[in-house]
């Protein structure tokens, strides 16, 4: 799929807008790039820290390299097969510090939550900081846009999910008893978390890595001068969409700079340049995984050999 919508995308072009793009990419300030990875990096070894507030309370304390070398290689097995990273990312601290798959397993999904919970909270403050724009589209007086809009999402929406909630616990279809399964998994996975001994810190380490992944957006859209002014609701709504996209095919694979693009033109940048914005971010954290994912393969027996 992702390979049909990079032909697709292409396709589409005319040889003046693949120029156009060439030249972005010729012109692009490479140095934000570089900080870009640099947040997220800092992201990474935050999450490989992260992990140890879970897994001591059960009594087991990784080495930190094996747990920043774990993540690794399950962010790059996540480009090829989506979610065996978790499963790799399990083993791999079985084979190397002695946890039990199942264990470490899930602490994961345990992260899984939490970082649903922020995903889920910053798509929320994207759409309360443009409620406005998406008003437009519902509602054909953009003078009483603002007012509707707003009673739309905060009041009617949370409403009508609150009832239709209540109402589908009810329910014996089975997809939907794996809905409310999921539902209610995640308020299990946030009522596990705040009873935790360290869950400060382990929320202060969830706040980071998001807080990174959003700079890491922000840094590269200095690297265009066409991206270079725009707006936090417009970065907000960028990584959001960009977040998602990466949920269709593996690692955003074709979805990321066309889903991004389309984000961005709604804030007055040209098709070409958000299109190539797209492109070097996506081009940027991919070649980062596959980079470190590879070192992390190749490191890790040879760390612990070294160790024992």
């Amino acid at each position: 799929m992702g390979v049909f919508l990079i032909w697709y995308s292409i396709s589409k072009l005319s040889p003046s807008d693949i120029q156009s793009i060439k030249t972005s990419f010729q012109t692009a300030n490479y140095w934000w790039v570089a900080l870009s990875l640099t947040f997220g990096i800092l992201s990474h070894l935050s999450r490989a820290y992260r992990w140890q507030f879970l897994l001591e309370p059960l009594g087991y304390k990784p080495r930190f390299a094996n747990s920043v070398m774990a993540v690794l290689i399950a962010y790059l097995l996540n480009l090829f097969i989506p979610r065996s990273g978790e499963f790799a990312r399990a083993a791999t601290i079985k084979k190397y510090d002695k946890i039990p798959f199942d264990k470490a397993f899930g602490t994961i999904v345990a992260e899984r939550v939490a970082d649903a919970i922020m995903l889920l909270s910053i798509i929320g403050i994207a759409f309360f900081l443009q409620t406005d724009l998406i008003g437009s589209y519902l509602f054909k007086d953009k003078a009483e846009s603002s007012i509707y809009s707003k009673i739309f999402f905060f009041v009617v929406l949370p409403l009508v999910g609150y009832i239709g909630y209540r109402f589908l616990k009810k329910s014996n279809n089975p997809f939907i008893i794996k809905v409310i399964s999921f539902v209610n998994g995640l308020a299990e996975g946030v009522i596990s978390i705040l009873k935790m001994k360290k869950k400060w810190w382990f929320i202060l380490h969830t706040l980071f890595i998001w807080m990174m992944y959003v700079l890491m957006f922000y840094a590269v859209t200095f690297a265009l001068p066409e991206t270079t002014n725009l707006p936090f609701e417009a970065i907000i709504v960028g990584f959001v969409v960009g977040g998602l996209s990466m949920a269709l095919t593996n690692g955003g694979l074709g979805t990321y700079p066309v889903f991004v693009a389309s984000a961005l033109v709604l804030y007055n940048v040209p098709n070409n340049p958000a299109l190539a914005f797209g492109w070097i971010m996506w081009t940027a954290q991919t070649v980062m995984v596959i980079i470190f994912g590879l070192l992390s393969f190749q490191l890790i027996p040879i760390y612990n050999k070294y160790k024992k």
